[in-house]
């Protein structure tokens, strides 16, 4: 069984779709061991408090970044975690997290990257006038919205659409892409190939063997 850290800053949305996938065994194999935010009365700790999970608070306002996130690592190392899932985590990792946890972060933005990275995704992808935008689940790397691309899901952009309704149609897609692709992660089917998770075979276990 993997454990699961899950960090979040706000209402924790995609969270409770993890929590849900796990618990109608939808997302077989992963436990979640810890849920911790750096905001105290963030919506999404009281809702893991509800379920019966394990919460810790590391609050982040007026503290240097290198030192928050000495802590945060400390608590998912005590906590035996094996995968973190950013799930609305507003802070950029400093290296050394990332460092901690090399290719065992995933994040989930609400664009199809490589396009929108950064803040208001939404609102860019209106602006650009692109005829869809997404969600991507991808490993986090020491670059903002950046690292191996794991599973994307497309939404229309639609006459009329504002940076609400575009947003509110992306959530539907990233509470099932989350939980997907943690599942893909846990299965060991899938490796690392030019910037994608891919199945695995033998022209993508070569790219792995050659990147490693």
């Amino acid at each position: 069984m993997k454990r699961l850290g899950i960090l979040l800053s706000g209402r924790g949305s995609n969270f409770i779709a993890i929590a849900d996938a796990i618990k109608s065994h939808r997302l077989m194999g992963a436990e979640i061991a810890i849920v911790l935010s750096n905001v105290a009365d963030a919506p999404g700790i009281q809702a893991a408090k509800k379920r019966g999970l394990k919460t810790v608070v590391v609050e982040s306002k007026g503290r240097a970044r290198a030192d928050h996130d000495n802590e945060v690592v400390a608590r998912l190392n005590q906590h035996r975690v094996d995968l973190v899932c950013l799930a609305g985590y507003m802070r950029i990792l400093s290296p050394r997290f990332v460092q901690s946890f090399q290719q065992r972060i995933l994040n989930i933005h609400p664009s199809l990257l490589p396009q929108f990275p950064g803040l208001h995704p939404q609102r860019q992808a209106l602006a650009a006038g692109v005829a869809e935008s997404g969600c991507t689940v991808h490993f986090v790397d020491e670059q903002v919205d950046h690292g191996t691309i794991i599973l994307q899901r497309s939404v229309p952009i639609l006459p009329g659409d504002d940076e609400d309704s575009l947003a509110a149609r992306i959530l539907v897609q990233e509470h099932g892409a989350y939980p997907e692709a943690i599942a893909r992660v846990l299965s060991d089917q899938y490796v690392c190939s030019d910037g994608r998770y891919v199945r695995r075979d033998s022209s993508s276990a070569h790219a792995r063997a050659v990147s490693t």
